[in-house]
């Protein structure tokens, strides 16, 4: 699946994260979103410090991810997302939680924009 997300998937950016989406066939109906967080070794050798960030992540996307599962309920739509951590600094919880809201309202319109463009 990850292979796939990586290969055939859409990206865009909003600083400090690279975003890869994909709609999919998830294995399970009972969540419309899929999410994987990666941070890089390269930039943050200690574990601790990545796994802070991952953490950061993933808190700001459980507070928010409700507005994209609102929107794909409208539509039957599953989606693979994979967000990939791109500064070389440690952010504090503030500024990620406003990108992570400039993030899913992206990929909101960004799916809304794939189903129309399916539809013509």
């Amino acid at each position: 699946m990850i292979e796939t997300l990586f290969r055939d998937g859409k990206a865009f950016s909003v600083f400090p994260y690279r975003v890869i989406y994909m709609p999919a066939r998830l294995t399970t109906n009972k969540y419309p979103v899929q999410a994987g967080f990666s941070v890089s070794s390269r930039k943050f050798p200690r574990a601790v410090d990545r796994n802070r960030i991952k953490r950061l992540g993933r808190e700001c996307y459980r507070l928010q991810k409700h507005q994209l599962y609102e929107a794909l309920q409208a539509d039957p739509t599953q989606l693979a997302v994979f967000f990939i951590y791109t500064d070389k600094k440690i952010p504090d919880f503030p500024t990620l939680r406003d990108k992570f809201s400039v993030i899913l309202k992206r990929l909101v319109k960004e799916n809304k924009m794939q189903k129309s463009v399916g539809k013509a």
